[in-house]
């Protein structure tokens, strides 16, 4: 059996390490252009380079997005991109127009295409398509079930690889292609700067009564018309393979690195203890509480069973935010000293969680902080700032630290 690729985002080059140290196969990114999520922090050329080599000397490939729908002013500055892109050691263009496609085989010929979810590929002629345009990879539109899927891979040639998401936030349009944002701001989500108003709240005015608002009310739950819940497939690793998708997917470049290391981690350890023991194949026990202290809507299992699980959330569009991040590793010594960067504040006394790669959570009391020049601490709480702990072992490189949050 082949293990299907991890394949997890990198917003930026902090959020690509944790990424790889949690154990992602391949990461995906973007340029400064051309990429589908403008609110990421994304990569220049030399971060880019320097991406590519950190993820290579691992083992890790790297899938760089160009996949906005380009207009005449895109066109220009495309073709020098896509040889930047290419030189930079890229492992596949993900492209979602033909006018990419087509240049991507003039400019960067030695970069495998795959092509993007935004062109809503949704059956096996449409694959086929794509694989005689010369695609080595399509990614699946979200709107497919498992069947359609177990349909596509039968009827498609066995080297075109399959890659669908798994994870993540859902769009609430036809795999993405969505023109609210920009009628109603002008931000256009084809060039990657969605303003996201399938989770605003939304309210009636009638003409006459201006500043009167009125609820919209589908039921007694609220008015979040267009509010989707996130992507987890999780429990269904097993259901996956059997369709036979290659590449696992999860969303989320403008999420932070505590997210692509906690979900990222989650899949690995899940896909790995199917592949080990298919026939007998258990959820590791803790998966459920890990994917859970990462922040994120309610979880549902999107398209991929049908129609008979609802999608929509109607009671509001906020984030689950039960836990957070109290620091990341800095520096770590063999003694057990380690040095972290302060993300939210907290006090000696607390519980705090310590999260390595590949191991369990280690539970601890806080009990002396100190500073760089060992003075004691008694609240943690300067932003970026540095603190010092001591553990009975050494601490893991890409370790964090998290608490729970104090409940209102």
């Amino acid at each position: 059996m082949k293990k299907p690729e991890i394949l997890a985002p990198a917003g930026d080059l902090e959020k690509l390490k944790y990424a790889i140290a949690y154990g992602a196969d391949a990461v995906y990114l973007a340029g400064e252009s051309f990429g589908m999520r403008a609110a990421a922090t994304n990569f220049n050329e030399e971060q880019m380079r320097e991406g590519i080599a950190y993820a290579h000397a691992r083992g890790v490939k790297c899938y760089i997005t160009v996949n906005i729908i380009p207009s005449n002013d895109d066109l220009a500055a495309l073709p020098a991109y896509l040889e930047r892109v290419q030189d930079c050691g890229a492992d596949a263009l993900i492209a979602a127009d033909v006018s990419v496609v087509s240049l991507a085989k003039r400019y960067a010929p030695r970069v495998p295409l795959h092509i993007s979810t935004q062109t809503s590929i949704l059956s096996y002629e449409a694959a086929n398509f794509w694989a005689d345009q010369g695609a080595e990879r399509i990614v699946l539109a979200r709107e497919l079930t498992l069947s359609d899927i177990a349909k596509i891979r039968a009827n498609t040639p066995k080297e075109l690889e399959l890659e669908a998401f798994v994870h993540g936030a859902m769009c609430i349009s036809y795999s993405g292609r969505c023109l609210i944002s920009q009628y109603m701001t002008g931000r256009d989500a084809n060039h990657g700067a969605c303003a996201q108003p399938c989770r605003w709240k939304y309210s009636l005015v009638e003409e006459k009564r201006p500043g009167e608002y009125f609820p919209v009310e589908e039921d007694e739950r609220g008015t979040y018309l267009y509010n989707s819940k996130d992507l987890c497939m999780i429990d269904h690793i097993p259901e996956l393979v059997q369709a036979g998708i290659d590449s696992f997917k999860i969303e989320g470049r403008n999420k932070t690195a505590y997210y692509a290391a906690g979900i990222t981690s989650a899949y690995r350890r899940a896909v790995d203890a199917y592949c080990e023991n298919p026939e007998g194949f258990v959820l590791p026990r803790d998966i459920h509480d890990e994917i859970g202290k990462v922040s994120h809507r309610n979880y549902y299992t999107g398209f991929y069973f049908g129609s008979e699980e609802n999608g929509q959330y109607y009671e509001d569009s906020q984030y689950i935010r039960d836990w957070e991040v109290t620091g990341l590793l800095a520096e770590a010594n063999a003694d057990g000293s380690a040095v972290f960067t302060l993300k939210n504040r907290f006090y000696p006394g607390e519980t705090l969680e310590l999260v390595q790669p590949q191991k369990e959570p280690y539970v601890f009391t806080v009990d002396t902080v100190t500073d760089d020049e060992g003075n004691a601490l008694e609240i943690v709480h300067r932003p970026e700032m540095r603190f010092h702990l001591k553990f009975p072992f050494e601490v893991a490189p890409f370790a964090i630290l998290r608490k729970e949050r104090k409940k209102a």
